[in-house]
């Protein structure tokens, strides 16, 4: 595969020395962009997710706007329990909503390991067209859910604040609870690699609710899937472990095999090398909610996370996804805050 044109975001992976760091927003492609909105108003979410059309061109929407160094495919990770034959539909004013939850072995009978081209094939074509529209200009990232985030869905039925019925199977049920962990990392494999096959050019899991769970739990029904699935696709592409509120597994994170781990906005940028050990590729931190500042304040604060994290080994993103009702000009000031970097000499 030819590297794009701008390939600051894949040089950063790589750990090479970059004139500034790149920049993406997660959940860039979507719900804060006008041009989304309109699309929005015509189609349902899965409708959206299922149509390579309206994935790839949602995906190359703010690339337009703004410019970033890399795009993320439209998409979302509940794609993958759909294909695995558990019903995920997305209710106004609720979020995922999922009818038949998993709560026991009898449940778990039903939930089958796909075959991807023909459950998700429909990723694959949104992937062939997204690379088309850019033109190996920018790297393309394909993602998904870690198989605690994705079990906690499964196992709750809709989002939670506290996902306790989903620890509630962890303690109760061990057996049942590893044994979808493992359906959902064996799918994730499969699927990611089917991504990368199709052109992507790195891959992240967002590990969303790891934060749930004590440090000693998130070892044993999150971290050691994710490992499995670093372990299949580090030497096919890229691979990006982000764990939202995981900063006590960051040590653990950093001699995985991954090439960078995403940072969430409560871990200071020094915290996070230290606990890294300042040899891997970080991500992050900005506090999504900041974006809300005025652009000036956002720039201000952008160059000093550049500042404090290093240029190199670096990318810089959001802590966590872009909220929906941030205005556009405050997205576009972070974005450009980034490409008018100069070190501080």
């Amino acid at each position: 595969m030819t590297e794009p044109t701008n390939n600051l975001f894949l040089k950063a992976l790589r750990g090479e020395s970059v004139s500034r760091p790149p920049v993406w927003m997660m959940r860039q492609a979507g719900r804060y962009l006008p041009e989304f909105m309109e699309i929005k108003k015509k189609y349902d979410f899965f409708t959206r997710c299922r149509t390579p059309e309206l994935a790839s061109e949602i995906t190359v929407q703010p690339i337009r706007r703004y410019g970033m160094d890399a795009a993320i495919l439209f998409s979302d990770i509940l794609v993958v329990p759909q294909a695995m034959n558990i019903e995920v539909e997305m209710k106004t004013g609720v979020g995922p909503w999922l009818p038949n939850p998993i709560r026991n072995a009898n449940d778990l009978e039903n939930v089958i390991v796909p075959d991807i081209n023909e459950t998700l094939g429909y990723v694959m074509d949104a992937i062939s067209m997204t690379k088309e529209k850019l033109n190996n200009e920018i790297p393309l990232i394909g993602f998904a859910g870690s198989p605690w985030t994705l079990l906690c869905y499964c196992v709750q039925g809709q989002g939670s604040k506290n996902f306790d019925k989903a620890k509630e199977l962890c303690f109760t049920q061990p057996e049942v609870a590893h044994a979808l962990l493992q359906k959902i990392t064996d799918t994730t494999i499969l699927y990611l690699k089917e991504k990368v096959k199709a052109g992507v050019n790195a891959v992240q899991l967002f590990d969303s609710w790891g934060g749930m769970l004590s440090p000693t739990d998130y070892q044993t029904f999150s971290w050691q899937y994710m490992q499995q699935i670093i372990d299949a696709l580090k030497d096919d592409t890229y691979v990006i472990a982000f764990g939202k509120g995981c900063w006590f597994a960051l040590d653990t994170m950093a001699s995985s095999g991954a090439a960078a781990l995403g940072v969430d906005w409560t871990c200071a940028p020094e915290t996070a090398r230290k606990l890294t050990g300042g040899n891997i590729t970080l991500q992050g931190n900005f506090d999504p909610t900041r974006l809300f500042s005025p652009p000036r304040e956002i720039k201000k604060m952008v160059t000093e996370m550049i500042d404090a994290f290093g240029k190199d080994r670096y990318i810089v993103n959001l802590g966590h996804g872009i909220l929906p009702n941030i205005p556009i000009e405050n997205a576009g000031a972070f974005v450009e805050a980034v490409k008018n970097y100069t070190v501080a000499t």
